[in-house]
């Protein structure tokens, strides 16, 4: 029941966005940017990850990023990931010059809920010419939002996860730590730590167990990351969103809204028909329009 209360007191303590039917937002989460080495997750779809953002940022879209952007645990100085994500951040600092930016953070950059440490790692980088410059001195990372319909009501709850998730929420200090020592390592060569529910599939059923238990207290959609597993809610399937992560192989997954409908998209590299190779985004569920998860309405009907 820790997951419950956890995300409970999120929920209260969530970040409030208005949106409407014309809003755009893209939602993807787990990019786990680390610092280029053999043990760096993001490395192998980071020209995915760079394209599919280059798309939404010309089309209008606000990015959502639902925790565990960076990877903190495995790396002890955030410079160290920024200075091998140079051409990501310079991306993500568009979005964020234009008001397009929410940064969730999840357990691995659970650092980012301290501001002093936020505005360490976020007010200043480097140009391409090795000169020191505004980065996004004004970010101040969350641990959720609530995106509110303007006009309906209707609320979507964003949060990575990890809450309850006691090796990742309340003991995810000494959890990190043995990332540090030891599963950094080992991650080099495809070997996940337990403690993650991405390849532990009992761990990942009852987190999202817990997830839908509060769902049915709350009635309200949850839309969140952590697991890895993409979710998409069909039929009378209570309204239960992941993101899935941006560390498959050869392929991201994410959530889009834009038109009143929200639905699961993913990308990635495909040949045309002369043989090069274009990334492409397909439409894995939906859409469907948001008003068909609105729990609450259904219940005063």
């Amino acid at each position: 029941m820790r997951t419950i209360k956890r995300l409970t007191e999120a929920y209260a303590n969530a970040r409030i966005e208005e949106f409407d039917d014309d809003s755009r937002y893209v939602f993807l989460s787990d990019c786990h940017r680390g610092d280029g080495s053999m043990a760096d997750e993001f490395m192998k779809n980071k020209s995915i990850y760079l394209a599919a953002l280059q798309s939404y940022y010309a089309l209008g879209f606000t990015y959502v990023e639902v925790g565990d952007g960076d990877e903190l645990w495995e790396n002890f100085d955030f410079k160290h990931v920024l200075w091998a994500n140079n051409s990501t951040f310079r991306l993500l600092k568009k979005f964020y010059d234009e008001g397009r930016l929410h940064y969730l953070y999840g357990n691995h950059n659970m650092q980012l809920r301290d501001p002093e440490y936020a505005r360490s790692c976020f007010t200043l980088m480097k140009d391409e010419a090795g000169e020191m410059v505004d980065f996004m001195p004004g970010l101040e990372p969350c641990e959720a939002m609530i995106f509110r319909h303007r006009h309906s009501g209707q609320e979507l709850f964003v949060v990575h996860g990890h809450q309850g998730d006691a090796a990742n929420d309340q003991f995810w200090r000494a959890t990190m730590w043995t990332f540090r020592v030891f599963w950094k390592y080992m991650h080099a060569f495809g070997v996940r730590s337990p403690a993650s529910p991405v390849k532990n599939l009992f761990k990942q059923h009852k987190v999202e167990r817990n997830y839908k238990r509060w769902i049915r207290r709350s009635r309200v959609p949850l839309i969140c990351g952590h697991t890895h597993r993409q979710k998409f809610p069909h039929d009378d399937a209570l309204p239960y969103f992941n993101t899935g992560s941006c560390v498959f192989p050869s392929y991201i997954t994410g959530i889009e809204i834009s038109d009143g409908q929200i639905m699961m998209v993913g990308w990635r590299v495909e040949p045309d028909d002369d043989g090069y190779l274009h990334v492409v985004r397909w439409v894995l569920a939906g859409p469907e329009p948001i008003s068909t998860f609105d729990l609450r309405r259904k219940a005063r009907d």
